[in-house]
């Protein structure tokens, strides 16, 4: 089983986040690998899982990086994939990472989802993925009517809950 999907974090200090993704790329059943790699620590690694991944078939890759946040830009400049920043809040809230990973020049874009988002960087790819495989759409589109059904079932809940001023 090959991967199609790169997940790429700064430290493992950024596993606790990532492992949303990672959950929901196994429960869509769709190949994964988890990686630790650092722009400024392991660049020269970075650069060459970079270049590699197209020829390796994987397809969207997830780069989550806290601080100066640099890994998903530094993995955009060197691939055609897609890639979607996940910043980390390791310091400043994490809006230091946010900045670091929105803020790319012309021409090098990284898809970035919301601090500590990586639930939605993983349905992110499992989107991007979609438009190619059946399979993976079918899925998508019942992962969507699941999550319509719990806000339905939530305001059923709701509406049981009684004060005296509550009209609903």
């Amino acid at each position: 089983m090959n991967p199609i999907v790169s997940i790429i974090m700064g430290s493992t200090s950024d596993l606790p986040v990532m492992e949303k993704a990672a959950q929901l790329l196994n429960d869509f059943e769709i190949p994964f690998e988890m990686n630790a790699l650092s722009a400024h620590r392991t660049p020269e690694k970075v650069e060459h899982f970079a270049k590699e991944a197209e020829g390796r078939g994987v397809k969207v890759i997830i780069a989550a990086a806290g601080m100066a946040a640099h890994l998903p830009g530094v993995i955009a400049a060197s691939t055609p994939l897609p890639v979607i920043g996940v910043p980390i809040d390791s310091t400043l809230d994490g809006m230091d990472a946010l900045l670091a990973i929105v803020q790319m020049p012309p021409g090098i874009p990284v898809a970035t989802v919301g601090i500590n988002g990586a639930l939605n960087a993983a349905i992110l790819a499992v989107q991007m993925l979609s438009l190619e495989d059946k399979r993976i759409a079918e899925r998508l589109k019942t992962y969507k009517k699941d999550l319509a059904k719990k806000i339905s079932d939530a305001n059923e809940k709701l509406a049981q809950v009684k004060y005296p001023f509550k009209t609903n």
